[in-house]
């Protein structure tokens, strides 16, 4: 193969690797769990191809029906909504309590079966105009996250 050839090779197969993604980034695009995405894999619901190392890669092809599902959904429901902002950490829910008190206020979600409680200013509670029953996220961006053990037997 000539020196030319070689290029076009190397450049048509740069080409198609970055057509396929791997389970983790297909999932991070669809805004689910890799878990799910692997379930879905597992079962059928969304064709692979696989490397010769029997890892599974997936056509950016074959992502567009769930996206295409995702983008009829109403804005606050989308998961596009993730993919507008960097931290990944997000958790939908609904809005318990909100309480003023001076600068600042006190929000929280039920998320799941958790209550999250987030110390905001008041003014950008007052922008978000969030009252009991509305459907919010908590966006958690931590650097530390601490550890606690919570069974009794520590040998």
């Amino acid at each position: 193969m000539s020196q030319r050839g070689a290029k076009h090779a190397t450049r048509l197969s740069m080409t198609v690797r970055q057509e396929l993604l791997t389970p983790r980034e297909a999932a991070r695009m669809l805004g689910i769990s890799y878990p799910a995405i692997k379930k879905w894999i597992l079962a059928g619901k969304l064709k692979t191809g696989k490397t010769p190392g029997g890892h599974h890669r997936i056509a950016l092809s074959s992502l567009k029906p769930y996206l295409g599902k995702d983008a009829a959904k109403p804005k606050a429901e989308s998961r596009e909504r993730y993919r507008r902002i960097s931290g990944r950490n997000q958790l939908p829910g609904k809005v318990v309590s909100v309480r003023f008190a001076g600068l600042v206020a006190e929000i929280v979600l039920s998320v799941g079966e958790w209550e999250v409680t987030s110390i905001i200013t008041a003014n950008a509670a007052r922008e978000l105009r969030l009252k009991k029953g509305d459907s919010a996220a908590a966006l958690i961006k931590s650097t530390d996250v601490m550890i606690e053990r919570l069974d009794e037997d520590a040998d």
